[in-house]
C-alpha cells in the first residue's frame, strides 16, 4: 500500500475515540482521517474520507455494527473492517466472521496490538486476538466458528438477537414493533421462534439468557 494508512474510528464512546486517535497519530505511517459515534455515521464518513481501514466498536445503539460493515464492504469493497470490542461472545465472533471482518481484537488489548492489526489487514492479511483465535477454524472455506465454540446462539439470526435484546430491556410488543419498524404479529413470530431456538418457555428466562450471553446490559 503506497502512502499512510488511513484509518477511520468508530465508537460511541467519545473518550475511547479520542484515545486512540491520538495513539495512532503518534505511529508513523497511520493517518487517522475522523472518528464516528455510531455505525450510522461511520458509513457516511466511510464514503466521505475513503479510509483504507475502519476500527468499530460492536455494542453500540442504534443501527447495528454487522449491518454497516456489510454495507460498508459493498459500498466501498477496498475497505476492510477490524472489529476492536469489549466483549467476546461467540454470536459476535460468527457475525464478525459472516460479514467477512478482516479483524477482531477485544479492547484488553494493548494499543500496539490495535496498531499491529491495522498494519496486517492493510497488507492484505487478517488480524484476530489470541482469545478469538482459539474460537475459530480456517480451511479452504475461510474462517469459521468452530464447532466446540458453537453455541444456541449461533443459530438465531440478527434480527431474532435484535428482538432479544429489546425483550431483555423490558420493552413490550408493541414497542419492540415501532422500534424495530415491523408488526407486532412479526414481533410475535421472532419470540416463538427465540423460544423453540433456545429451549426457553416465557419472556423472563429469555430477557435472563440475553444478559447472561452478553447481548444485553444486566
Amino acid at each position: 500500500m503506497n502512502g499512510n494508512i488511513r484509518v477511520l474510528i468508530v465508537d460511541d464512546h467519545a473518550l475511547v475515540r479520542g484515545a486512540l486517535s491520538e495513539r495512532l497519530k503518534r505511529e508513523p505511517g497511520l493517518e487517522v482521517v475522523g472518528g464516528a459515534g455510531d455505525a450510522g455515521e461511520a458509513i457516511r464518513m466511510t464514503l466521505d474520507q475513503n479510509p483504507d481501514i475502519v476500527v468499530m466498536d460492536i455494542d453500540m445503539p442504534g443501527m447495528i455494527c454487522f449491518d454497516a460493515a456489510r454495507e460498508i464492504s459493498s459500498l466501498r469493497p477496498e475497505t476492510r473492517v477490524i472489529f476492536l470490542s469489549a466483549f467476546l461472545h461467540d454470536w459476535y465472533v460468527q457475525q464478525a466472521l459472516h460479514v467477512k471482518a478482516r479483524g477482531y481484537l477485544t479492547k484488553r488489548e494493548p494499543p500496539e496490538k490495535v496498531i499491529t492489526a491495522i498494519r496486517e489487514v492493510a497488507s492484505g492479511g487478517a488480524y484476530f486476538s489470541e482469545e478469538v483465535r482459539a474460537r475459530i477454524v480456517v480451511d479452504r472455506d475461510g474462517a469459521s466458528l468452530s464447532e466446540d465454540a458453537k453455541s444456541l446462539v449461533s443459530t438465531l439470526t440478527t434480527r431474532e438477537v435484535e428482538v432479544l435484546r429489546y425483550i431483555a430491556r423490558g420493552l413490550s410488543k408493541k414497542e419492540i414493533a415501532h422500534i424495530m419498524h415491523i408488526s407486532a404479529k412479526t414481533v410475535d413470530k421472532h419470540s416463538t421462534n427465540l423460544m423453540s431456538k433456545l429451549r426457553i418457555h416465557d419472556r423472563v428466562e429469555l430477557a435472563r439468557y440475553a444478559i447472561r450471553e452478553g447481548l444485553a446490559e444486566a
